[in-house]
């Protein structure tokens, strides 16, 4: 737990900010949601001590969430399914927390409600299906293409935590993190998901091949980066959070999406400004000194998937 000192006059501009940013992820019912999966009594599929909890609990979650986005965007068959089925550009804030709930159900809440949660995204996944604007097949269901995905976001996520993450953990605890990862996707129907980090990177050189930016990639490299459904007053310190999330992409990813490549001022200037907003984050997401806990401790509670709301 990290131990933040409370500066008189700030604990409302504190508790505002928290309060905002839970809203954004959580949604209107995420105080009583998020006491649901953090409070309720029962096997989990992952105990305290599993570094899956760390990650998914921590505020570079925001960043890796970000990167991961822009990363999947990059397979067709991925891209035209989330352009014609998933409707980030219509109600991104939805898709957010639904996301972000299917993370905090599986990763934090009960064995019963993270089977229930898979299921419920097995059966969308299975009535989803298309052609991409060049005319290839597609089902969201498909082994390989949800192997995508995953290794997609695991990557990010681990890439994000190691980097901005309040307790970087070691190569061992890495591997176990890919190793907890792939017991979710392997439920979500993801065939030999990638058991510690040299089988991710395995698996993203692998899906290379495949990957290209389609005009609808970069329409939603341009949407995330450039446009977002913000306030004017909130997107200075998103703008923070997207630079760092492109800092965190492979030269071979930016390439093709058109994003700028700036390899001095990511090291210096933007890794900086990306380590504040973490830590600004994980500021007003913490409970102040003598607030009451909630169930799983505030460590669990200080990123997206530490603060979602179950389905």
């Amino acid at each position: 737990m990290v131990d933040y000192p409370e500066i008189p006059g700030l604990g409302a501009i504190r508790r505002r900010v928290g309060a905002e940013l839970f809203a954004r992820v959580a949604g209107p019912n995420g105080p009583a949601s998020r006491e649901r999966i953090h409070g309720s009594a029962g096997e989990r599929w992952f105990g305290p001590e599993r570094p899956i909890r760390a990650v998914h609990g921590d505020a570079s979650m925001f960043v890796g969430g970000l990167r991961a986005l822009l990363l999947q965007s990059l397979h067709p068959l991925a891209m035209a399914a989330v352009a014609a089925h998933s409707g980030y550009r219509g109600d991104p804030w939805g898709r957010l927390q639904r996301t972000s709930t299917f993370l905090a159900v599986t990763t934090f809440g009960t064995a019963r409600d993270a089977e229930e949660a898979v299921a419920h995204v097995r059966d969308i996944h299975a009535r989803v299906s298309g052609t991409t604007p060049d005319g290839e097949p597609y089902r969201a269901s498909d082994p390989h293409l949800l192997g995508w995905v995953h290794a997609a976001e695991v990557d990010s996520f681990l890439r994000a935590h190691r980097r901005y993450g309040a307790h970087p953990l070691d190569d061992d605890g890495y591997d176990a993190y890919v190793a907890d990862t792939a017991r979710v996707a392997g439920a979500l129907g993801v065939e030999n998901p990638p058991g510690d980090q040299a089988e991710l990177a395995a698996q993203l050189d692998a899906y290379r091949p495949e990957l290209r930016a389609t005009p609808q990639a970069r329409d939603a490299a341009r949407f995330l980066l450039l446009s977002p459904p913000l306030p004017w007053a909130a997107r200075p310190p998103y703008a923070v959070l997207a630079a760092n999330a492109v800092a965190l992409l492979p030269l071979w990813a930016r390439v093709p999406l058109g994003v700028p490549y700036l390899p001095v001022l990511e090291e210096t200037g933007v890794r900086l400004a990306g380590r504040g907003l973490t830590r600004a984050i994980r500021w007003a997401m913490t409970p102040p000194p003598g607030a009451a806990a909630a169930p799983g401790g505030p460590q669990e509670r200080q990123g997206p998937a530490g603060t979602a709301k179950p389905s």
